[in-house]
């Protein structure tokens, strides 16, 4: 249930802020091929339905065959390349209103970024979109190796907040949020479904809805 009076917006990233799909494809498929993988291929729908899960769990399904020590300096390099790439490319990649609703969202209630990401992608993000100012804590899975639900109850005890709520667009968000006790709103706009949800948004700038009092649907 959604609590008339949220007082954190805690957001996921991929999927629900913005579409990186496209340019981490193409790095992730460049380090396969400098890793010894030449016919290796990586295309955006793959990375969708990987999406959300911690970085170990999605190299142990890219590279299943391979010995972890092998796949997780693939990984590595990934990530490596990923970040190079998105802090070169200069194309907006953010769904319509991310931007312009989070910075005014934030002059009514706090908000927060958690992630399964590696260390350092929320902080790229918040750099590539000028952000930074609108944002009041973030976390992620490379920061503390724990699960999605443990930081986003990290984030919410942290901030001592009582009534927050998570934004995400997977079945693996949904599960995050429940496992952590907090509201879940579902992106519907994203890359996955989920089989419930506390409330459902089109689009990023619905999230107004529930700042400004509505109790959602």
């Amino acid at each position: 249930m959604i609590e008339k009076n949220i007082d954190g917006l805690i957001l996921d990233v991929d999927g629900t802020l913005w579409d990186s799909t496209p340019i981490v494809a193409r790095a992730w498929e460049r380090a396969a091929r400098e890793s010894g993988l030449p016919d290796y291929r990586v295309t955006p729908d793959m990375l969708k339905g990987l999406f959300g899960k911690t970085m170990a769990v999605i190299a142990e399904q890219m590279f299943p065959e391979l010995p972890l020590e092998q796949r997780t300096w693939i990984m590595e390099l990934c990530c490596e390349y990923e970040h190079d790439d998105l802090e070169a490319d200069a194309c907006d990649i953010c769904y319509p209103g991310v931007i312009s609703g989070i910075k005014e969202l934030s002059k009514k209630i706090p908000v927060f970024i958690v992630s399964n990401c590696q260390s350092g992608y929320i902080e790229l993000f918040l750099e590539k979109t000028g952000l930074g100012p609108y944002v009041a804590d973030i976390e992620c899975f490379g920061n503390t190796r724990k699960s999605k639900g443990e930081n986003i109850a990290l984030v919410a005890k942290r901030n001592h907040l009582k009534a927050p709520v998570y934004v995400g667009d997977t079945q693996g968000d949904r599960d995050a949020a429940f496992s952590a006790g907090v509201p879940f709103i579902f992106a519907s706009y994203g890359f996955g479904t989920v089989d419930r949800s506390d409330a459902k948004i089109a689009g990023f700038s619905d999230l107004t809805l529930f700042v400004e009092g509505g109790s959602g649907r």
